[in-house]
């Protein structure tokens, strides 16, 4: 049981993550951590509107129409829009969108992010009530959802396919091993980019190479659905972009919008995640073998998003969160994935560790449940990790240790939000 602390402890966790906030804004986004990653990456920023909703709603607006600044034609919002010249690699020699006459004037990559941000102006409304802000943003929202529906249903059954690990957001998963390893072998698939390192044959070559053929064939729609050699079904993807279909409905009205295409939209996401992605629990499928991938990860959670998911699938979901196979063995919540299974390792990234954004996400999964001892303990497990080790990139699900970066946004404004939502406990 987590020991009480004194209100004044909160005061100057919240003062904290308020200075890391300031420390990586840019003046033009919040770079995720600085160093390493320097630019304005989709879903972090969606994270940080949120986390800013309620104490500098201000920024909030600022974050999400730089964000959007970078949306292509298509209705495609990238996972990176390069604000500044600082190097990173794969850079905007990599992606090249400035070839594309789709593409913005800022420089972007060629992929995507779970569509938080329909859910993050939602958010935003719901602390600020500002309508002007809400019809502002609306238009390019409805542009990336109808995007995903005519670009990215590469099953044809409603759901969303990624094309690339980095669209997830989860990007070494072990649920993406099994993809991967069947692509050909990739040496140095990177030799033509300025690296400084040279590495030999690894997951990252297949993940430069994979970009590269995305580009190389035009950013083309029709080439994914035809030839690309990874496109997975993702139930976390899809259950994110379910919650923003819901939130574009309710925030329609406002928005002088009909609200009828959204509902539409997330119930055909919950039918489709049901029969395509539901074998005693959530998983990705893999459309080039049409095989689910029985790995249990976080991302199998993602579906508890939708309020309407009917309850036996809620039921037996929470079942395996709450058991031994995740929260029940565990410290602190969440491990990214299930600690039986094989691939399972503390310390490498997506395939063990916690992290504050997918712990606040089952936190939001369990209130539109009422859930409420789940709701809890999310929340101060999860702030009990960011005050022994500071806003890390993520950490160690047993012992709480900190991993990755240090003064990490998300950690950050996600941290915000919940102590907000402990005031009077």
């Amino acid at each position: 049981m987590m020991e009480a602390r004194p209100a004044v402890d909160d005061a100057a966790l919240g003062h904290e993550a308020l200075a890391v906030l300031e420390a990586n804004w840019t003046g033009t986004g919040t770079v995720p951590a600085p160093g390493l990653y320097p630019h304005q990456w989709s879903w972090d920023s969606a994270f940080v509107v949120i986390g800013l909703a309620r104490h500098r709603p201000d920024r909030a607006r600022e974050e999400l129409l730089n964000l959007l600044r970078g949306q292509w034609a298509t209705g495609m919002v990238p996972h990176i829009v390069f604000h500044t010249r600082e190097a990173y690699f794969p850079g905007p020699s990599v992606w090249r969108s400035q070839e594309h006459d789709a593409a913005p004037r800022v420089l972007t990559s060629g992929l995507i992010s779970p569509p938080l941000q329909g859910l993050a102006l939602w958010w935003l409304y719901r602390h600020t009530g500002d309508v002007a802000f809400v019809r502002k943003a609306f238009p390019a929202l409805v542009a990336q959802h109808d995007y995903l529906a005519s670009a990215r249903d590469l099953g044809g059954a409603g759901l969303a396919a990624i094309v690339h690990p980095w669209e997830s957001g989860m990007d070494d998963s072990p649920a993406w091993d099994d993809a991967l390893a069947a692509l050909p072998v990739i040496r140095y698939g990177y030799r033509n980019v300025d690296m400084e390192e040279r590495h030999p044959d690894s997951a990252h070559d297949r993940y430069v190479w994979l970009a590269m053929r995305y580009r190389d064939a035009g950013y083309s729609a029709g080439y994914l659905r035809d030839e690309h050699p990874f496109a997975i079904e993702d139930p976390m993807f899809n259950g994110i972009w379910l919650a923003s279909c819901q939130a574009l409905a309710e925030l329609a009205p406002l928005a002088r919008a009909d609200p009828v295409p959204h509902a539409e939209q997330a119930e055909r996401i919950r039918l489709a995640l049901i029969e395509r992605l539901w074998d005693g629990g959530f998983y990705a499928r893999d459309l080039r073998t049409d095989r689910l991938i029985k790995v249990c990860t976080v991302g199998g959670f993602g579906p508890l998003l939708d309020p309407w998911l009917p309850g036996e699938h809620v039921r037996t979901a929470v079942e395996v969160l709450e058991s031994a196979r995740f929260m029940g063995a565990t410290g602190y919540p969440v491990p990214s994935c299930e600690i039986r299974a094989a691939q399972f390792d503390r310390t490498r990234y997506w395939r063990g560790p916690s992290w504050v954004n997918t712990n606040w996400l089952l936190r939001r999964a369990a209130a539109v449940h009422s859930l409420d001892t789940l709701a809890r303990q999310l929340t101060h497990g999860t702030l009990r990790l960011v005050r022994q080790a500071g806003f890390r990139e993520c950490f160690d699900p047993f012992d709480g240790s900190g991993r990755g970066c240090r003064d990490f946004s998300w950690s950050a404004a996600l941290t915000l939000d919940l102590l907000a939502d402990t005031v009077g406990e």
